[in-house]
């Protein structure tokens, strides 16, 4: 799979813009704040239906514009395909379209045009709180399973209902009563749904994780990668969709006096994590700053890995935010090592030690191939 093109018009600093790719490795070259990011992030948009940044759709409306229209044309396998979306200024909804055809929730593009991103932010991802691994997880895993991304969607409305519920128990309890045990219900089994798939994404995991680390580090450190449940099950019994089920829901039940003084609900998926050690010791208290780059630099590759094995073969585009300033020579070198097979479109403020195929030039929002 790889990205051909890429179209933008009133998007954040760009006007307009269609940048044209190789299949190898491409460099956005420019100075900070000049639009590299930019052109990712429009990208990343057409994978996952949303932005990687904060904030809202609107946002990336180019100021004083109605609307903001993004449109990738890439290759997946041998079919030429295509994924447009369009935002506008005045209104919630985006108007997205494949192949000409439109599509009526953005989450079924999810899937398509397949990413991996690695910016900044990712190198903080094993120190960072628990949101950011459950995070990695989610992205992660919807590219690949679809209904995840709908199980996760229900998980999500049901769990703002059952909250708003808890909320307001000490006014009506009444009520609080006799609709609890329904949320309490469907939130244990979408719960036990996304355990499942989150324990056996962590499974495939392992393996590549252990093995990037341990290239780079020459393997004198092991990893391990454990799913921690609230429900307080054992990574191993989570597999077990009812028996997770059985173990949330016995937490939803017996325990409302203690949701209703927290005003929220206090187990399930939203409050889970993946638990990283390093040689038996947690990597986010013991590890030093470039053994956690070094995780993080490996579940963000391991992550690429498993899309090509769950996916026909194909790697996905990876998509590298000015990591390579943040990394050390060592683990730079290893990553721009690691890069035959795969599409990469990266940004930087300069191309040394990088052995690109092309290389387009940035300046105020404007591409030119140098």
């Amino acid at each position: 799979m790889f990205c051909k093109s890429i179209k933008v018009e009133n998007f954040r600093n760009i006007g307009f813009a269609d940048v044209e790719f190789c299949p190898g490795t491409n460099v956005l070259l420019g100075e900070n704040a000049q639009g590299k990011t930019n052109l990712l992030e429009s990208i990343y948009m057409t994978s996952l239906g949303k932005s990687f940044r904060q904030g809202s759709d609107r946002d990336v409306i180019k100021f004083d514009e109605e609307y903001a229209f993004i449109q990738n044309t890439y290759v997946d396998d041998i079919r030429k395909m295509n994924v447009s979306m369009r935002i506008f200024a005045d209104r919630r909804a985006k108007q997205v379209e494949q192949n000409g055809v439109k599509i009526r929730r953005t989450s079924d593009m999810v899937g398509g045009f397949k990413v991996v991103l690695f910016c900044p932010e990712h190198l903080s991802i094993i120190k960072e709180g628990p949101s950011v691994r459950r995070s990695f997880l989610d992205v992660a895993i919807s590219q690949i399973r679809p209904l995840y991304m709908r199980s996760l969607q229900r998980y999500n409305l049901i769990l703002k209902e059952r909250n708003a519920l808890i909320k307001s128990a000490d006014e009506n309890r009444a009520s609080f009563n006799s609709t609890i045990d329904l949320f309490s219900s469907q939130l244990a089994h979408e719960a036990a749904v996304i355990t499942g798939y989150r324990v056996r994404y962590i499974e495939s995991l392992k393996k590549h994780v252990s093995d990037c680390f341990s290239d780079m580090t020459g393997e004198r450190e092991r990893p391990r990668l454990e799913y921690v449940s609230s429900s307080k099950l054992e990574a191993e019994d989570c597999f077990d969709e009812k028996k997770c089920e059985k173990a949330y829901l016995e937490l939803y039940s017996s325990r409302h006096e203690r949701e209703i003084a927290a005003e929220s609900t206090l187990w399930g998926i939203h409050k889970d994590d993946l638990e990283i050690d390093l040689d038996g010791n947690r990597a986010r208290i013991f590890a030093s700053q470039g053994q956690q780059r070094s995780l993080s630099l490996a579940l963000k590759l391991a992550e690429g890995e498993i899309i090509r094995s769950e996916c026909g073969g194909d790697y996905p585009v990876f998509l590298f935010d000015d990591v390579l300033s943040e990394l050390d020579s060592g683990r730079r070198s290893y990553l721009l090592s690691n890069l035959e097979g795969k599409q990469v479109i990266m940004t930087s403020c300069e191309k040394k030690d990088i052995n690109a195929e092309k290389v387009i030039g940035v300046q105020n929002g404007e591409f030119c191939e140098i």
